[in-house]
Order: structure tokens, then sequence, then C-alpha cells
């Protein structure tokens, strides 16, 4: 569906889109020295939240991070967030309050000020988040920057919030504050991680993993042109979880972690931790079919990695 809208619109283009449909971030140019970023998410009753697994401020919080994250994945500086907001006219008002909450709570955490937006009806509840952040004119990391030879990253750990959306479809009862329970209910955006890597140009190629590491790195290949080839024993996965044997498939498939994915030049010197986030080399990028992954597993077998993550339909 992307990529038809994404063929059919290549035929209106303004000089002050400095970047068509394919990043995280569409960017603005005007006249001065910075570059306005753009992005905007849905959160569906449904889709994205359930009103019996999730508190009405644990949606809230989810509908920003979205937004952030995408900022953080362009290495830019969140400033502003419009919010349209649908819902049943029978929606308890303490409901509502407690989405608006869990939203300015984070938004105050980031200096993001709620700008403006939209309210109206609807079956269910529809919060559509736009975020406006900026980075320096050239600065701003995409996804297609990565070539032959560059090292690949991921921040923190991945697989939590799946294996967490796991239980809770076993109808398993998880603490929405407990250190498993956080990762999936309040995710926090690495906004600091993201400017850190576009202030020191460390990052060549840069995604968040909302739809999983396996879809997401695809995208990254796909956008620059390049394949991959990853580590299973480097991928990072959180100790004192049981998982079992699903917590690799979570790790690759699962999503929603809101952690990012970058690639670097071999030369460049990563920090093992950047604002206090692990920073784990998991594999690199290689001169191969575009979009192409490989995993190596614990045998040390090399298989192709089909990405099996988050896909709409």
């Amino acid at each position: 569906m992307i990529a038809r809208i994404r063929r059919n619109a290549r035929g209106n283009r303004n000089r002050a889109v400095a970047n068509a449909i394919g990043d995280d971030c569409a960017i603005l140019r005007f006249s001065g020295g910075a570059e306005i970023l753009l992005t905007t998410d849905f959160s569906i009753e449904g889709t994205h939240f359930r009103r019996e697994w999730h508190a009405p401020d644990s949606a809230g919080h989810r509908c920003l991070a979205r937004g952030l994250s995408d900022i953080a994945a362009m290495g830019g500086e969140p400033a502003a967030a419009f919010l349209s907001l649908a819902m049943p006219a029978d929606l308890p008002q303490k409901w509502a309050d407690g989405f608006i909450s869990g939203l300015l709570r984070l938004a105050k955490k980031h200096k993001v000020e709620l700008a403006g937006g939209d309210i109206s009806v609807a079956p269910l509840i529809c919060a559509d988040i736009v975020v406006v952040g900026h980075a320096p004119r050239g600065s701003a990391i995409s996804r297609s920057g990565a070539k032959p030879g560059h090292s690949i990253y991921v921040t923190g750990e991945l697989g939590q919030a799946a294996a967490v959306l796991a239980s809770l479809r076993a109808d398993k009862k998880i603490s929405p504050r407990s250190a498993p329970g956080r990762r999936h209910f309040y995710p926090e955006p690495r906004v600091e991680v993201g400017q850190h890597l576009r202030r020191h140009k460390l990052a060549s190629a840069m995604i968040d993993i909302s739809d999983g590491l396996s879809t997401d790195l695809s995208h990254i290949c796909q956008e620059s042109g390049v394949a991959a080839l990853i580590a299973e024993h480097s991928i990072p996965r959180p100790s004192g979880w049981e998982a079992g044997s699903s917590s690799l498939h979570f790790a690759l498939h699962g999503g929603d972690d809101y952690e990012l994915l970058f690639t670097a030049p071999s030369s460049a010197e990563i920090p093992r931790k950047i604002a206090g986030v692990t920073i784990t080399p998991i594999g690199q990028i290689t001169d191969g079919k575009r979009g192409e992954i490989f995993l190596t597993d614990s045998h040390g077998q090399r298989k192709k990695l089909t990405p099996g993550g988050w896909q709409v339909f």
C-alpha cells in the first residue's frame, strides 16, 4: 500500500520537501539553517491498545512515544505535538483525562508542547499524533546511508514488549510498573541517543524498531540498496524474563521496542553506552541482493532471514 502511494505521489513535488516518502519523518527545508522534521502515527483501539489491557495513561504515553521515536530515529530534537482524538460519545471522561495525562507526562519529559489538534466522535478510540522536531540543515539521519562494510548496532534490549503482549493474549497478568511491563506499557523513546549519534556524526543510517528488528532492518537495506548479516548470539535480549524458546522470535520479529537500529562505518568509535543506554553491535552491512538479510545461528550456520515483523494487513 505504501509503495503504491509513494509511486503515485512522485509527480506532486514541492521544493521545501527535502525527502519523499520512505523515512521516519518528512524533512522540510525553508530559509534559515534548520530542517523541520515531521511525523504522524495512529493509535487505534483494538489495533495498538486495548482498554481491558492498557490503562488510559499507558495508551496516551504509547501514542506520543510512537511519534517521539520517529524523531529520535532521525537524530532530531522534538518541539511540538498535535493530537487528533476521536472517541465514542459514551467514553468516560476519566478515561479521556487519563489518556491526556499519560501523553502530557511524556511530553514534559522531552520538553514537547502539545500545540493543537482536533476532537471528533467515532465508534472506537482513534488517536493520530503529529510530532514536529528539528535538526541542523543536512544533519538528519535517514535510512539510506548504509554501505557495505558498515557495522549494525541496536540500543537497549529487544523482545520484551512483544513477550508481554504474548502473555496478555494468554490471559496472564503483567504489572505495568514491573521491569518487563514498563517496556510494553510505557516504552521510552531514545531521543537523547539519536541526538548524540547525529551531533557526533556517528550513524550512517538509522530507524526505530517499532515493527520488529527483521522488518526494520529490511527497510534500511531497501532504502540503502544493500544486504545485511546479523548474528543470533549478538542480539541483546533481557535477562530474567521467562520467554523460553520464543525469546529470539520476539527479539527478531516482535516490534514495539522503540529502540534504535543504526549503522556506522567501521572507523566510527561507537560508545558502549549513550545517555545510559547500552549499544550493541549485531552484524554488518554487506554487498548483496538489495534488502536481503542473513542470520548466523548458534551453530554458525547462515540462513536467510525473512522479515516477520508487524504488517498492517
